[in-house]
């Protein structure tokens, strides 16, 4: 499966009163922003059943009718999609009936990429494969199979029950990784690279903490930090200014935006195929795409890695 090297991260896109994505943009500037993105040659989408409630999924699919076949569709399932016990995880009537929303949702009768948005701890791991198997293999409604963030323990454990039982493998990893959180490389990455999963990252920019606009000691005003309840909880520690403030530095010395540069970093490692960006503006999208063409030098990247300081666990709740 071929894909960009930046892929569009469709949780911004919404526009709707559902709590948590009250700062998401409505159809016609996400159809801007799409547009935009065919145009500058990306392909991949990424969205979930639960991104302001299916609103993302059916963005998504309206804007890309008459091109479908051109682009790379990737959604999940996983998350609650309702209050029942039965609304949520990897149970097979939870798959089976997220499956055929967002296929409508969509417009389209097959994904390329289906996704464990979370580890479900309640489906037995070989129910679980087992069923997203069928969802490939009999019912022909994805192509291929990944995962989202997970201890590295549980997508080893998901390989190996693969394996063992010939059942579809998870081919990517989409996992939190940024300058700003980096845990990933201590397990999950090393497991990817010796299994051979490339890695597309969400939130590389850290839900734009990482574009160097928010300062120490001020405390943000926007409707994405009032709204977005993981942006304040994931960042804004003392250690991650030392961070942001670092990559300022470097960006500015080498005459590109922050953002750039935080993208150029990611995209200059061998296990990361495609950053999932989270534009509003297509303004922001083409800054964004700037960066594939940024290189940075091993003592740019030096400096931009030695404010970093470890962090508990962020991303998979």
């Amino acid at each position: 499966m071929k894909v960009s090297r930046l892929c569009i991260g469709c949780m911004s896109f919404g526009g709707s009163d559902a709590e948590g994505f009250e700062w998401t943009v409505g159809y016609d500037r996400a159809k801007e922003i799409i547009d935009k993105a065919v145009d500058l040659g990306i392909n991949f989408f990424d969205t979930a059943d639960v991104y302001s409630n299916g609103r993302s999924e059916q963005i998504v699919g309206k804007a890309l009718v008459g091109r479908r076949d051109d682009a790379v569709i990737a959604t999940k399932v996983g998350l609650p999609t309702g209050a029942g016990p039965g609304a949520r995880g990897l149970g097979r009537s939870h798959v089976m009936w997220s499956l055929k929303r967002s296929l409508a949702n969509l417009k389209t009768d097959r994904v390329d990429l289906y996704q464990i948005h979370r580890w479900d701890y309640d489906t037995p791991v070989a129910e679980a494969l087992g069923t997203l198997t069928d969802v490939v293999r009999k019912l022909h409604g994805a192509d291929h199979l990944g995962a989202s963030s997970m201890w590295a323990w549980q997508l080893e454990k998901a390989l190996g029950t693969s394996e063992r039982l010939g059942l579809e493998r998870l081919k990517t990893m989409q996992n939190h990784y940024n300058l700003a959180y980096r845990e990933e490389e201590r397990e999950m990455i090393p497991l990817c690279r010796a299994e051979g999963i490339p890695l597309i990252p969400w939130s590389p920019l850290g839900r734009g903490f990482l574009t160097g606009k928010y300062r120490r000691k001020t405390k943000p005003s926007s409707t994405r930090y009032r709204k977005d309840r993981q942006l304040s909880a994931r960042y804004f520690t003392a250690e991650d200014f030392d961070v942001v403030e670092r990559l300022v530095e470097v960006s500015k010395a080498k005459g590109v935006k922050p953002a750039q540069a935080a993208l150029a970093w990611l995209l200059a490692k061998d296990d990361v195929a495609s950053p999932i960006v989270g534009p509003t503006r297509v303004e922001q999208l083409e800054e964004l795409a700037e960066a594939v063409d940024v290189r940075l030098k091993p003592t740019e990247v030096k400096r931009l890695e030695e404010p970093y300081r470890p962090h508990s666990v962020l991303g998979h709740e």
